[in-house]
């Protein structure tokens, strides 16, 4: 189950960093709008992009969002999502359309084409949480 306060972070218009592993071992790194679809944290990519590629070979994923909140003690709030993706085709449009009410704002056309192609969706399920935040309170 998700914390409430980590639910916040997701549905917010804050942009994830993505880090994914490459086939050499070293990090892959690129930004994302991240939503929520029950307990998984869900992104859409229309392209077959090198993340998609590197979750099917190695499913570990972690997400890097910076809050724009600071702690009681003056320092900036992050959350870290460790977890392991599985990517599904299809329903990408769909939901780069609900991500962009909330990234880009109300009553947008995402994505700005006509008959997008169907893409992909990323689904992520947690497994711990770290950061500056309620979320990573020890």
């Amino acid at each position: 189950m998700i914390p409430e306060a980590v639910k916040e972070v997701l549905g917010s218009n804050a942009l994830a960093h993505v880090s994914t592993v490459d086939p050499d071992g070293r990090p892959q790194v690129t930004l994302a709008w991240v939503g929520l679809d029950g307990d998984e944290i869900v992104i859409a990519t229309m392209p077959d992009q090198r993340k998609l590629k590197n979750i099917r070979r190695d499913p570990r994923v972690t997400l890097s969002i910076v809050t724009g909140q600071k702690n009681p003690i003056g320092l900036d709030e992050y959350l870290v999502v460790y977890g392991t993706g599985r990517v599904t085709a299809g329903g990408a449009p769909e939901l780069l359309q609900e991500l962009a009410e909330t990234y880009i704002g109300p009553g947008v056309k995402f994505p700005p084409m006509p008959d997008p192609p169907p893409g992909y969706v990323t689904r992520i399920t947690p497994e711990r949480y770290g950061g500056i935040g309620p979320w990573n309170a020890g």
